[in-house]
Order: C-alpha cells, then sequence, then structure tokens
C-alpha cells in the first residue's frame, strides 16, 4: 500500500472512531438514563418520521412510541414491576421492539426468546429467564402450549392476533388487552430508583454446542450497542436500515435498532431473511443501509443471479455492517452487490470486547493500532490447544502474543462501561469466563473464548474458536482456515469443519461436512484439498449433508455433526474416508469401518 492510500485509510479509520466514541461516550453506568429514555428524546424530536416499514404499514415515531407506552400500561395493570421478568416468544414485528421498550419504561426486564425454539430448548429458555409471564402471538403459541407443562413456574400466556372470544382461562389475548390502554407515556416515577447498571433484557447465546445460556444486558451496555452502531453508521432521517435478522439477537435487535432508530431513520423489518427476496427489497424499498451476519451473506453470494441484474447492484446500499463475514467471502459481497461500504465488527453478546473494521480492510475483524493501545483493552496470549488454556510462564502470568502469533483473546475487566462485563442470569457460568492473575497478580480478564491473531498495522483476524481447533498428527488445525479452503472447491456452498476422535489414534482426524450443488464431484473435492492444504490439515471424512439444521442466526449446530461423526449408522448422507495413500476418498463401507475401528486403517 503506497503512502497516499495508508494515509487516507488512517483518516477514515480515525473519523469513524471518533464518531463512534463520540456517541458512546455519554453512556453512565451509574446514569438514571435508560434505552426508554434514549427513544423518548428521538421520538420527540422525529415524532412524524417513519420510524419502522413492515408488510406495507409505517409507524412513526409518534406511533411507535404510543404503542411502547399501551404496553407499559398494559404491564402495570398486571402488577409488573422494576425487576421482574417477562419472556417475549415472537417472530419479528413492530410490536416486538414496542414491547421491550415499554417494559423497560417500567424497569421490567424481557427475556429475548429464540421463536424458532421448541421442546426442552424452548422450556430451559424460559425457566432460566426467571420469567412468570411470557407473550407470544398465533405463530408461536403452540410451541409454548407444548411445553406449558414441564415449565418450573406457572406462566401467564398472552398471545398477539388472538381473537377475544378465543381467550380460555390460561390464554388471554393481549392485541384485545393493549386496545384500552393509554398512549400517554407512564410517569417516570416507575423507573426513577434505577441506573443504566441495572437489567434491561436478556439475549441467549446461540446454543451451537449446548443449551443456550441467558447473557445479562444491562441498559448501559444496550445502549452502547445501539449508540455505538448510530455513530458508527451516521444515518439520517430519510435513510433506511433493512434489517431481516433476527430481533432477538444483538446485531439485529440492539445494532441495526440504534443504526436507524436513534438516528431518527427507519427500519424495514422482515419477518425472516429470504435470500430471494433480499436485493428486490432492498431495491423497491429505497434502503440505504444493511445490517449483516456472516452467514446471510454467504446464502446470498451462494444464490444463482437475480433474473433482473439490476436487482442486485442497481440499490441505494452506502453501508452494509454487521458481523461474521469470512475473507473468502468479502471482496466477492462487495464486487457482486457494488456494496460501496464493509464495516466488520466483534462482540459476544456477554462479553466486554469490541472490534471495528472502520476502513474497510478486507478480512479483518477489527483493528487496535499500537499508537492507541490503551484505548483498547483487548490482549491477544499465548493458547495450550491441548489443555484448553492460556500458556503461563513460570511466574504463573500469562505470556502475550507477538504480531502474526495465534492466540486467545481477552478483554481487561475495567468499571467502565465499554469494559464492564456483566456475564450470564448463571453466576457459575459467568465466573468460567473470567481469567485471572494474567499480567500481574489480581487483575481480571474476560476471556472471548476465540483464537486471533493480530498484524503489525493492528488489524486483527479471527482464526477460530477455541473447542474447534483441534491436534491432529503433532499439529493444530483451524477449522475456520480449512473450512474456508474446502467452501472454494467446485460445486461446494457451504463448508463445516470439525475434529472427531478416531479409534487407536491420539487427538481428533478432521471431519468435513458439505452442501453441495449438482456441479460437485467428490474426485474433484479431494484433489482440491490436496492442492491446497497441508497433509495434517486435509479431513480425513467428508459428509454430503441432504438436510441441516441451523439455529435462528443461521449457525450450523456442529455439536450434532460431531456426535454422529462418520458412523453410517448414525446418518443417511453419503460418506467418504481419504484413502490410505491420501490421494482420493473413498465411500465408508462396513469393510471400511472395521478397519478404522480396528486402528488397521491408515489415517
Amino acid at each position: 500500500m503506497n503512502l497516499m492510500a495508508r494515509a487516507k485509510r488512517e483518516f477514515i479509520f480515525l473519523k469513524r472512531l471518533l464518531r463512534l466514541l463520540k456517541r458512546v461516550k455519554t453512556v453512565d453506568p451509574a446514569s438514571s438514563n435508560l434505552v426508554c429514555d434514549d427513544f423518548e428524546a428521538v421520538a420527540d424530536r422525529f415524532a412524524d418520521q417513519p420510524a419502522i416499514l413492515f408488510e406495507g404499514k409505517t409507524l412513526t415515531y409518534a406511533e411507535l412510541d404510543g404503542m411502547a407506552n399501551r404496553f407499559a400500561h398494559w404491564a402495570r395493570a398486571r402488577g409488573l414491576k422494576a425487576g421482574d421478568t417477562v419472556a417475549l416468544l415472537m417472530p419479528n414485528r413492530p410490536e416486538y421492539i414496542a414491547i421491550w421498550l415499554g417494559l423497560n419504561k417500567l424497569g421490567v426486564v424481557t427475556a429475548l426468546i429464540n421463536n424458532s425454539l421448541t421442546g426442552s430448548g424452548l422450556a430451559h429458555c424460559i425457566n432460566i429467564s426467571g420469567a412468570s409471564l411470557t407473550l407470544v402471538d398465533t405463530s408461536t403459541q403452540g410451541a409454548f402450549t407444548d411445553i406449558e407443562a414441564t415449565l418450573s413456574r406457572h406462566q401467564g400466556l398472552w398471545s398477539l392476533d388472538l381473537p377475544k372470544e378465543e381467550e380460555t382461562n390460561s390464554l388471554h389475548s393481549l392485541s384485545h388487552a393493549i386496545k384500552g390502554q393509554s398512549s400517554v407515556r407512564p410517569d417516570k416515577v416507575h423507573r426513577a430508583h434505577l441506573k443504566a447498571h441495572d437489567p434491561a433484557m436478556y439475549i441467549y447465546t446461540s446454543g451451537t454446542t449446548g443449551l443456550p445460556k441467558a447473557a445479562k444486558i444491562t441498559n448501559a451496555r444496550a445502549q452502547l450497542y445501539m449508540k455505538a452502531f448510530a455513530g458508527l453508521t451516521h444515518m439520517k432521517p430519510g435513510e433506511r436500515l433493512y434489517n431481516t435478522l433476527p430481533l432477538y439477537h444483538s446485531t439485529g435487535g440492539l445494532c441495526g435498532t440504534g443504526a436507524a432508530l436513534l438516528n431518527g431513520a427507519s427500519m424495514v423489518i422482515k419477518r425472516r431473511f429470504s435470500a430471494s427476496a433480499f436485493w428486490h427489497d432492498v431495491r423497491t424499498l429505497d434502503c440505504t443501509h444493511i445490517v449483516y451476519i456472516g452467514e446471510l451473506c454467504r446464502y446470498l453470494i451462494n444464490s444463482p443471479p437475480s433474473p433482473d441484474p439490476a436487482d442486485e447492484t442497481k440499490h441505494k446500499i452506502k453501508m452494509a455492517f454487521g458481523n461474521g463475514m469470512r475473507p473468502e467471502v468479502w471482496d466477492e459481497f462487495k464486487k457482486r452487490f457494488n456494496v460501496p461500504i464493509i464495516v466488520e465488527f466483534y462482540g459476544s453478546t456477554e462479553g466486554n470486547v469490541s472490534l471495528f473494521n472502520l476502513d474497510g480492510h478486507s478480512g479483518a475483524i477489527g483493528r487496535a493500532p499500537a499508537y492507541l493501545r490503551s484505548s483498547f483493552n483487548i490482549r491477544l496470549v499465548k493458547f495450550d490447544i491441548e489443555s484448553e488454556l492460556p500458556e503461563r510462564r513460570a511466574n504463573g502470568l500469562c505470556i502475550e502474543c507477538k504480531p502474526g502469533e495465534i492466540g486467545e483473546a481477552i478483554g481487561a475487566i475495567g468499571t467502565d462501561a465499554r469494559h464492564a462485563y456483566t456475564g450470564y442470569a448463571d453466576k457459575a457460568a459467568s465466573e468460567k469466563k473470567i481469567l485471572h492473575d494474567v499480567f500481574k497478580p489480581g487483575d481480571a480478564w474476560f476471556r472471548t473464548g476465540d483464537l486471533m491473531k493480530m498484524d503489525r498495522d493492528g488489524y486483527i483476524y479471527f482464526v477460530d474458536r477455541i473447542g474447534d481447533t483441534f491436534r491432529f498428527k503433532g499439529e493444530n488445525v483451524s477449522t475456520s482456515e480449512v473450512s474456508e479452503c474446502c467452501a472454494r472447491a467446485q460445486g461446494v456452498d457451504e463448508a463445516i469443519v470439525y475434529g472427531v476422535p478416531v479409534p487407536h489414534y491420539d487427538g481428533k482426524a478432521g471431519m468435513v461436512s458439505l452442501i453441495v450443488d449438482d456441479s460437485f464431484s467428490i474426485e474433484a473435492f479431494g484433489h482440491h484439498v490436496h492442492t491446497n492444504l497441508p497433509v495434517y490439515a486435509r479431513p480425513r471424512f467428508v459428509r454430503l449433508l441432504q438436510h441441516v439444521e441451523t439455529t435462528g442466526t443461521f449457525k450450523y449446530k456442529k455439536m450434532d455433526l460431531v456426535i454422529a461423526g462418520f458412523d453410517p449408522a448414525k446418518t443417511d448422507d453419503p460418506l467418504y474416508v481419504m484413502k490410505m495413500d491420501a490421494t482420493d476418498y473413498t465411500p465408508i463401507t462396513e469393510a471400511c469401518m472395521q478397519l478404522i475401528e480396528s486402528g488397521q486403517y491408515r489415517m
């Protein structure tokens, strides 16, 4: 990069960083200013401006605030008070935001439940929230009633869109109940004793490796999410954000919502993501911004081109922002869909580490330049893959990584809003994420559980999740790097890589589950990995997925794949094993399994 280009990139980085910091500097955990207070201030300023567009209908800021007020008065009439919890189990719809904003006006905590959950997973999330009242609509009502008998406490059940005449002793019409409520703001006396460090909501981890955990989101933490992206995107009244992400997730529900609704702009809400409708919607609805997660972007580039090329490129998009866009997707997404600015960020719902790629450096999840080191709480420490713990010196302290070295990202825990760690509803689970005595005795750092590396310019790159990286033949194998390579093979739409135990072998062997199209060939795939991956990193097993289950945020349930492994008795999907000469793949037969189980099959 020449000097002029470097200076331009540095200018963009600093301009966007200052804009972001200016918005979040007002967040104070000790303040009595809550999320609802921020929204009310914007609603007063932009009362007649459109706030939400949904399925042909528009809500102004005044109308959205009025709806939130009715939910607040309804909750108060039900006897709810500050500190109580309500479980919210609904798909994306305008009432979703109005409900948690309205409850926030009373200090009532909202547990944002994944609306695709059923069975024991759903019961678990409601139970750990401590809620005694659940709000559903007619699309999620059935899932709740299926597990109602297994809940640890009795739930009052209220359903949107339920006709009054269909009410029962245990099921009530929420739509009917709020009609008679006032749209005037409830008196602030009901939340006067609360501070921003008090909880506003619970947002759940994805549950890709077990049951979801409820991350405690304080008002201050929610404000950080919302104000950071309000400053970063710099949206203006008249601009529109296209939000097809689930509102129970922090990226869509807080980052996206904050970017639009704290700036007086508008947010287009969709019930669910549709790759075929995405760009048509963006263009015809005059959207200027997109919020994404990486899997959404991969789906879009794997989709066939639109019959009308203008749908994909002739739009008004100024910026796409989100998290999880992989390096092999980044440049293609930007070029194919004519997206001028991509702002990638990194952060976990429960953690205290936030990173932003503010200058569009392809593939990086953020940047922490050396000259601003004191402003960032993130450090990378050397990590032992086998013990799954940071390495320690003889004096017991951790070892910071040098540029280019891979280590676990950790965040210094502080008392200010940006660096505080609020943890989960489960205190034991919260403590497990804290690393003590890191660089000096008595210090405390949040463990992200993510392996990263940093270059000499301070750009930080995601490498893998701890637990995903495994050892094979004495080498550390990054599932993330192998999956990127496999995803580039002809005919491969998705590649999910993980380690599986093999009898009579130490460590784990690599396995990849593939989603493929008609152009896929196992022979060509074998040649691809042989050409592009070192011997130890080549997947020893291949599974061709006929059906795949994902979480509500499009993450694959990798643990289910790990449990099934390469056993033909546990799946009907085609399974292959690398031939013993490591040149090609062959179907796993009964004879193969006998050799593998006896240790006679050379890996």
